[in-house]
């Protein structure tokens, strides 16, 4: 599949890092550094503008590494990109830690990956179908 891209950053394109990765890797696009303080969020921009296809999205995740080294991750994880959007990709992240973080410019911050989706047509009915699950949810099928 093939997917337009404008590259205004600094930096190369997003790649994937092994053969079989589902997310591409992102870049922060800063003139200066930014500083997360515990618990604060900053919209960082990537000088990235793509455009999809018709029935796909660009999700917008966590990398992993940043989340469990430093507590910092995507704050609307996973992020949607839709189709019709022509802006440019900004990544919502926040600091989870209770340490300030510094991200760089041409720091990794995120990943993308590109997922095809379907359109629901809603029916409104009065009642569903039983299940033997129900409405049971939020832990109900205990720790064990």
């Amino acid at each position: 599949m093939k997917i337009k891209i404008v590259n205004k950053s600094k930096h190369k394109l997003p790649e994937y890092s092994t053969g079989l990765s589902a997310g591409m890797d992102l870049r922060a696009n800063l003139d200066e550094e930014v500083v997360l303080k515990p618990l604060e969020r900053r919209l960082i921009p990537t000088g990235l503008f793509i455009e999809l296809p018709e029935g796909y999205e660009a999700q917008i995740r966590p990398r992993s590494g940043l989340a469990v080294k430093h507590g910092i991750t995507v704050l609307n994880t996973p992020g949607t990109i839709d189709a019709d959007y022509r802006g440019e990709i900004g990544v919502i992240l926040v600091n989870l830690s209770s340490e300030q973080f510094v991200v760089k410019d041409g720091e990794r911050i995120c990943q993308m990956v590109i997922a095809r989706h379907e359109k629901a047509e809603l029916e409104e009915v009065e009642i569903l179908a039983k299940t033997d699950r129900g409405a049971g949810g939020f832990g109900h099928t205990g720790t064990k």
